[in-house]
């Protein structure tokens, strides 16, 4: 039995990296624990949660029961249902008295991202503050770190703004809306902080990358006043033959990542979860998940078969440096990385932008991710390349200073003072990225602009920003000015400035985010450029027992990718060693290969 299903408090917080396994693990202890005879609730607050796939279930923004598990139900906190959910509310409180012209001005108020945040927001408070009053337990299956610190914060945040502030807040409809539910946020800030009812469970893998990560976390949680923080390493792998060159360097590259481990990481509690055979799909996979043998459960996801190609498909053994040519005959554009996160969106980025300069392009490179990893990854200087990020503090700073200086010539001092406090609000974050976002769409018009995006759900919810002020634009300026008027969604699906670089692991779960993600872009008229199959073991090539076992399965996924996902796919063969650095990530994408 793992330590962290050891007298667990009544809220379990699952956070990491992208990519280590939160769903996983967090499915898995919340199944055990109803397995125990406990009444458990499962949450998803990630927008581009897989708990459907992995579950064999419809997902819902209510619980609903899973079958075969008596005691346990699943939620997902949807952003769009939420949002729906929280403007009638806040309709619902205005005066009846209300003009049609007010009420109207209010519904174009709550159309934005910011609405979308505090809806989910508001779900999130309710569980923390009473909604969950039936369960033994709750336990969250978070979004990758750095959104998941921007929801874990928002109780602080929003209870330091309501504090004696009884104006403003416009961004989300009349700030009596919010005023209304400061005791339910100030409850939220409290539940968290109180270590007899909430524990954080730190996910990593023994990754250099993800530890760093989780090192990183929590430090900041213990900043927001979460202390009781536990660590889970999952995906520890130790070679079963030592002239398995792939294998024994793959063992050694988590010992010494387990070894380097920052020391306010070693001195928390502690579980190591071992690398699987088996993807965890299904109840029996993510019951055998948790065991205490190796045992592949009885209806495993694959069987296990060695590999026999080094690449699977003709179509698919293009290289990267293949791709950045490809992406070259341009001249110019922009290209977005996008994937579920911990796939590696953030090395394949910044290898693409180092080939495009190689081949006499200037490239900037920069990213939305809030768990920024481009100067880490690229670690040096190459004329030609500008690297930076869009930093939410920064881009706050200069968005207020800009609205300040428009708008405060023409109030009086109430009224700037007014207006000082609505900027203050958290909401302002998400408009001030989604302007310097739209800043580097327009960039690209001249120049390459690579874009490391953020994890899936984060990267949705500024994609329905774009959507939104497109909307906005064509509200305000009508059709007629369709042929003068052009929004950041518009070049977005224009194939000729945008490019879209699906990156995903050769494994279920990254696959199926990668798909759907697809689908989304599809439905907002942007069609995927190509996708990048990264960290191949069949391509890097292993006869390890259990890594041979898990090929089977990387081989579907790359069936499945070939015959009908994409037409265009490259594939990066696992390294033995991370490609930091701008030598290394020269080399995957050198003109030599």
């Amino acid at each position: 039995m793992f330590t962290f299903l050891d007298h667990p408090t009544r809220h379990l917080f699952f956070t990491g990296k992208g990519g280590v396994g939160k769903t996983s693990l967090s499915t898995a202890c919340a199944i055990a624990l109803a397995d125990s005879g406990k009444q458990v609730l499962l949450v998803s607050t990630d927008a581009a949660s897989n708990l459907d796939e992995i579950l064999g279930i419809t997902l819902a923004n209510a619980p609903v029961h899973v079958p075969g598990v008596p005691g346990l139900s699943v939620l997902n906190i949807d952003p769009d249902s939420a949002a729906q959910s929280y403007r009638a509310r806040v309709l619902a409180q205005m005066d009846p008295a209300s003009s049609q012209t007010e009420r109207s001005q209010v519904q174009e108020q709550l159309s934005g991202a910011c609405t979308t945040e505090i809806a989910a927001f508001d779900e999130f408070a309710n569980l923390l503050s009473g909604d969950a009053a039936g369960y033994d337990h709750v336990v969250f299956d978070t979004a990758p770190t750095g959104h998941t610190l921007r929801l874990l914060s928002l109780p602080k945040a929003w209870t330091g703004f309501l504090e004696g502030n009884d104006r403003g807040a416009s961004c989300l409809g009349p700030h009596s809306g919010l005023k209304m539910q400061e005791a339910r946020f100030a409850q939220a800030l409290k539940t968290l902080s109180d270590a007899a009812q909430t524990t954080v469970v730190l996910v990593t893998r023994p990754d250099v990358g993800a530890i760093a990560e989780a090192a990183r976390t929590s430090l900041e949680l213990q900043d927001l006043g979460l202390h009781n923080q536990r660590l889970a390493i999952n995906g520890v792998f130790h070679a079963s033959a030592a002239d398995d060159a792939v294998a024994t360097a793959f063992e050694a590259l988590g010992t010494q990542a387990l070894t380097d481990m920052p020391a306010h990481l070693q001195v928390l509690p502690q579980d190591r979860i071992p690398l699987r055979a088996f993807d965890t799909v299904g109840l029996a996979a993510l019951r055998a998940l948790l065991s205490s043998d190796d045992a592949v459960p009885s209806a495993p996801a694959h069987p296990a078969r060695p590999a026999k190609r080094a690449v699977p498909h003709a179509n698919m053994e293009h290289t990267l440096a293949a791709l950045t040519d490809a992406l070259a005959t341009a001249g110019r554009g922009l290209i977005m990385v996008m994937g579920k996160g911990g796939v590696g969106k953030t090395t394949i980025a910044s290898a693409i932008a180092a080939g495009l300069v190689q081949r006499g392009h200037s490239v900037h490179l920069s990213t939305t991710d809030p768990a920024d990893h481009l100067q880490v990854t690229v670690d040096g200087n190459l004329p030609g390349l500008k690297v930076d990020r869009i930093d939410p503090k920064a881009e706050t700073e200069k968005y207020i200073a800009k609205v300040m200086a428009a708008k405060s010539p023409g109030l009086d001092a109430a009224g700037v003072a007014l207006l000082r406090e609505d900027l203050q609000s958290p909401c302002t974050e998400e408009v001030a990225v989604f302007h310097a976002f739209s800043r580097i769409v327009s960039e690209a018009r001249s120049a390459f602009v690579v874009l490391d995006t953020a994890p899936t759900g984060h990267s949705l919810l500024l994609m329905d920003a774009t959507g939104a002020y497109h909307r906005q634009m064509l509200r305000e300026y009508g059709d007629a000015s369709l042929g003068r008027l052009v929004t950041p969604l518009m070049r977005l699906q224009d194939p000729q400035h945008t490019k879209i670089v699906l990156v995903t692991l050769p494994e279920i779960t990254p696959v199926s985010q990668a798909a759907a993600l697809q689908d989304d872009l599809r439905r907002a008229k942007i069609e995927p450029f190509a996708w990048v199959i990264n960290k191949s073991m069949v391509a890097a090539g292993t006869q390890d027992t259990l890594l041979a076992t898990r090929l089977t399965g990387e081989q579907q996924q790359m069936d499945r990718i070939a015959h009908g996902l994409s037409k265009h796919s490259y594939v990066v063969p696992w390294m033995a060693e991370r490609p930091v650095g701008i030598r290394a990530l020269g080399e995957m994408t050198s003109l030599q290969k």
